[in-house]
């Protein structure tokens, strides 16, 4: 079981602490017990999520040894050449310490305002990819694709990692899980599955890795985890649903959550390593330092 921790990745009100910033991803360091941290993507939204990239690159600048991720970015919205080329370029300047997070968006996802056509979302992200891929690999580009088509182009610099950055997918559907054995080299469940719905997840990861003849070893599975370690448990799951409901501006996430005393949580995150995950990114959303501390000190320990 290998551990990693969110971001903090929040303006306010247009306000960004950089102190805590740094602080956080220092101690992270200090620690050394997370392989890596991560971000999300959040284009429209009212929580004050910062994007992406931008905030990895700041995140590069202050560690030397975190890896670095985001989960996911929903492909479909993206044009693959300005995500290959920027991803690129973060892993040059983290010294290839990038994790890339995809995914295709599924349904609900506001692909008009991006003008992207609705209809055929995994289309778009099957070539999207594969051009990402070509762009990172390839010293001559030539792609004559659906929707992108590049002739005797070239990409640099390349990625530092080779052949290019891991690949992550995220998703929920078994047509995702089996696409991500097929073209990934990992898959992250999100924190909206609970640990039934990720065990049911991982089985058809496993079913696919069989029938691809893929060594399970090439292929890693993680999972996020929404936890609040507190030792009033009813204020513990309240202080989360409310941090979730800000972030997705809905409600309902008490069968998605893990709040409460520290031997909860622990037994909460067991489960989900039970279930199949060996990468657990830990997710707080409240009160980003002191819970940093409480999981170094109280749950990670205990799941050794």
């Amino acid at each position: 079981m290998r551990f990693a921790i969110s971001i903090p990745q929040y303006a306010r009100d247009s306000r960004f602490d950089d102190d805590a910033f740094r602080a956080f991803l220092r101690r992270v360091e200090e620690l050394g017990l997370f392989e890596s941290g991560w971000v999300q993507e959040q284009v429209i939204g009212a929580a004050g999520s910062l994007a992406p990239l931008q905030t990895l690159a700041y995140a590069a600048a202050c560690t030397e040894q975190l890896r670095l991720g985001c989960a996911v970015f929903v492909l479909p919205l993206h044009n693959p050449l300005h995500l290959a080329k920027e991803i690129s370029s973060l892993d040059c300047l983290s010294h290839g310490r990038v994790e890339v997070g995809v995914a295709t968006g599924g349904r609900g996802r506001p692909f008009g305002a991006f003008g992207v056509d609705a209809d055929r979302p995994i289309a778009r992200f099957n070539e999207a990819l594969a051009l990402m891929k070509a762009c990172w690999t390839e010293r001559e580009i030539n792609f004559d694709g659906r929707l992108w088509r590049l002739q005797g182009a070239s990409m640099e610099p390349k990625p530092v990692q080779k052949p290019h950055p891991p690949v992550w997918f995220g998703g929920s559907a078994p047509a995702g899980m089996r696409r991500a054995v097929r073209h990934g080299d990992g898959f992250m469940g999100a924190g909206s599955q609970t640990t039934a719905q990720f065990a049911e997840q991982v089985k058809v990861v496993r079913e696919e890795l069989s029938a691809q003849s893929r060594e399970p070893d090439t292929f890693r599975v993680g999972k996020r985890v929404y936890v609040h370690v507190e030792d009033d448990a009813a204020r513990g799951r309240q202080a989360l649903e409310d941090a979730l409901t800000r972030h997705y501006g809905r409600g309902g996430w008490s069968e998605h959550i893990l709040a409460g005393p520290a031997e909860e949580c622990t037994a909460g995150i067991r489960a989900v390593a039970d279930a199949g995950a060996e990468l657990i990114l830990l997710n707080p959303l409240v009160d980003d330092a002191q819970q940093l501390e409480r999981l170094a000190a109280e749950v990670i320990p205990a799941l050794s």
